[in-house]
C-alpha cells in the first residue's frame, strides 16, 4: 500500500541530479508556486462539481506540491517534510485549546476571537510589529479573496455597513462614476489620467461587489466559478446550435444573441 514515504522517495528521485527528471531539477520555489495555486483551484473545482473521484486525484496533485516545496527546502538545508507536518500539528493543537486543553468557549464566535488573538501573538513572537486590525493578510492571495479578508478584518472593529442595502446603494454610486470615466476615455482615448481613473473606479466596483458577497455570506470565488461555468456551458451550446448555420463567426451580434437565448431556453427545459 502506498504511503507518504513512497511519495517522498519518488520526489527525491525526481530531484536527484544523478538520473532525475530534467524539468523537476530546473524548478525552484518561484516557478512551482503558480502550479500550487492552480492545483488548489482544481481541488475547489472538483468540490463544486461533486466529483469525488476527481477530488481524490486533485488532492493528490495538491499534496505533491507540498512535497515538492518541502523537498527543495530540504535540499537547501532549511527544513524537511517532517518539519512541515510537525509545525502544522503543533499549530492546530495550540490554536484549539478547547479541544486539546482545558479551555472553554461560549460559542463559535468566542472561539474565533481567541483564534485571532493567538495568531496575533504568534506574529508578535516572530517579530512582526504590525498591530493594525488588517495585519496578517497575505499579499499573495487572489485580490478578490484579499478584498474580502480586508473587509472582514475591518468589520471586526465595527467598520462595516449594517447590511446589504447601503452596499447596493454604494454599488449604484460606483457604477455611475465608472460611466463618467468611460465617457472621459471615449472623449480622449490618449488621456492616461482618464484611463487611470477608469481603472480605479472599476476596482472600486469589484471591491464593493466583494463586500456585497460577504454580506450575502456567498464565497466570491465559488460564485465567480459558477458564473464562468454557466457562461462556458451556454456559449458551447450556442456553438452547437449555430454549427448547422455555419458557426458563430461572421454573424451579427443580434444573430449571435438569438443563439444565446435559445441556449438558455434549452438549459431551462433540462432543469
Amino acid at each position: 500500500m502506498s504511503d507518504i514515504a513512497e511519495l517522498l522517495a519518488i520526489m527525491a528521485k525526481l530531484r536527484d541530479p544523478d538520473g532525475g527528471c530534467p524539468w523537476d531539477l530546473q524548478q525552484d520555489f518561484a516557478t512551482i508556486a503558480p502550479y500550487t495555486i492552480e492545483e488548489a483551484y482544481e481541488v475547489a473545482d472538483a468540490i463544486d462539481r461533486g466529483d469525488m473521484a476527481d477530488l481524490k486525484d486533485e488532492l493528490g496533485d495538491l499534496l505533491l506540491q507540498v512535497v515538492f516545496h518541502a523537498r527543495m527546502a530540504e535540499e537547501a538545508g532549511a527544513f524537511a517534510f517532517g518539519d512541515v507536518v510537525a509545525a502544522i500539528c503543533d499549530k492546530m493543537i495550540r490554536r484549539h485549546p478547547h479541544v486539546f486543553g482545558e479551555a472553554h468557549f461560549a460559542d463559535a464566535e468566542a472561539q474565533l476571537t481567541d483564534w485571532d488573538a493567538r495568531k496575533r501573538a504568534e506574529r508578535a513572537a516572530k517579530g512582526d510589529a504590525d498591530t493594525s486590525a488588517l495585519a496578517g493578510i497575505a499579499r499573495g492571495l487572489p485580490e478578490w479573496q484579499r478584498a474580502v479578508k480586508l473587509q472582514h478584518k475591518a468589520a471586526k472593529v465595527g467598520f462595516d455597513w449594517p447590511g446589504p442595502a447601503p452596499v447596493l446603494e454604494k454599488l449604484a454610486e460606483e457604477i455611475e462614476e465608472v460611466r463618467v470615466e468611460f465617457d472621459a476615455v471615449a472623449a480622449d482615448p490618449g488621456d492616461a489620467a482618464a484611463r487611470d481613473r477608469l481603472e480605479d473606479e472599476l476596482g472600486d466596483i469589484l471591491f464593493v461587489c466583494a463586500n456585497l458577497a460577504r454580506h450575502a455570506k456567498v464565497d466570491v470565488g465559488t460564485a465567480l466559478r459558477r458564473a464562468n461555468a454557466k457562461f462556458e456551458r451556454r456559449f458551447r451550446a450556442m456553438e452547437a446550435l449555430a454549427a448547422a448555420d455555419g458557426g458563430l463567426a461572421g454573424k451579427s451580434l443580434d444573430a449571435q444573441d438569438r443563439y444565446w437565448v435559445r441556449a438558455k431556453a434549452v438549459e431551462n427545459e433540462d432543469k
